[in-house]
């Protein structure tokens, strides 16, 4: 075990990929020598030389068709794109192409071996620009998985799962925590199984849900109710595409209340998909209506952050009222 922070766990996971798979290949803008724009890609052009990490040129369209082509050849296929804020020209690519490569084949090819990388969220000053979170955009398109973790030992391992799994992975890294998140992460070869939520925290009075940056976000809130003699069970959904319902449902029907938090806007953000699921699972266990806690529906501001972010605070309010209610 290695106490280390979120950004190297990724890069340790990456090599440890291209390191048991020679036709594994890594590239984006400016991953190659400069290691990318977090340093998340450090030193694995040394490492495995220039044909297998090497910087793209400055076009996300492109980064993703490369991939398709890649992965239809046979080759592991890692693309970064920069910030998650810069995938919406890859989405024509993303959605029409890699979703339905295995489709549209019935299976004779596929761009199974595709996984695309990208940092979300904000938290950093980074702006309009620089600090959405588009994971929902992802959500409904079929033959697309969805992961997110939430600390450095959960990126290794469902990074590794998400580079050896046999579908399109989208990848997002909650960039707020590469340096901030610091753990005990194995030294060696480790995967954690995608499509399955894990409960980090038993309760009995109210079910907390999130991913990614949001969860230490609920793990505050559910402290400060404590305080206030509310139990939480808390629940860190990991994969959003496939989500696993029976989890979230078993927790629901305990506890009989759900809130869920994520920091994209409310609006067709997933905890309305998360939302109508569980209250046709739910329905007769239901003691309050389930509660979003989530970003706010304008574009993501830059004096206003505080603002804007789904905190503690918003979700301690928000716990208070559906216990009470």
């Amino acid at each position: 075990m290695a106490e280390i922070n979120m950004l190297q766990a990724i890069n340790d996971a990456l090599s440890m990929a291209m390191e048991t798979d020679d036709k594994t290949i890594l590239f984006g803008e400016d991953v190659g020598h400069f290691g990318g724009v977090f340093r998340a890609t450090s030193g694995l052009q040394d490492k495995y030389g220039r044909d297998r990490c090497f910087n793209t040129p400055l076009t996300e369209q492109g980064i993703a068709g490369f991939a398709n082509g890649l992965a239809s050849n046979g080759m592991t296929a890692i693309a970064e794109i920069q910030f998650a804020d810069y995938i919406f020209p890859a989405i024509d690519q993303i959605v029409n192409e890699t979703a339905k490569f295995r489709y549209r084949s019935g299976n004779e090819f596929n761009v199974g071996g595709v996984t695309f990388r990208t940092p979300y969220g904000g938290g950093i000053a980074g702006g309009h620009y620089h600090s959405q979170s588009p994971e929902a955009y992802f959500t409904q398109t079929a033959g697309l998985k969805v992961v997110v973790p939430r600390n450095a030992y959960q990126a290794k391992g469902l990074l590794l799962a998400s580079i050896r799994d046999k579908n399109p992975v989208i990848f997002f890294e909650p960039k707020r925590l590469y340096r901030a998140n610091i753990g005990e992460v194995p030294d060696g070869d480790y995967e954690i199984e995608l499509g399955k939520a894990e409960v980090v925290r038993e309760g009995k009075d109210i079910t907390l849900l999130a991913w990614g940056a949001q969860m230490e976000i609920i793990e505050k809130a559910a402290d400060m109710a404590a305080k206030e003699g509310i139990s939480c069970e808390i629940l860190d959904l990991r994969t959003l595409a496939p989500w696993d319902v029976e989890t979230v449902a078993t927790s629901v029907k305990k506890t009989g209340r759900l809130l869920i938090n994520h920091e994209a806007p409310l609006t067709g953000g997933f905890a309305g998909e998360i939302a109508a699921t569980i209250q046709e699972e739910c329905f007769l266990y239901l003691e309050s209506p389930i509660s979003r806690v989530c970003g706010l529906d304008t574009p993501y501001p830059l004096i206003h952050e505080k603002e804007y972010m789904p905190d503690a605070l918003k979700t301690f309010e928000a716990i208070k009222a559906s216990v009470t209610f």
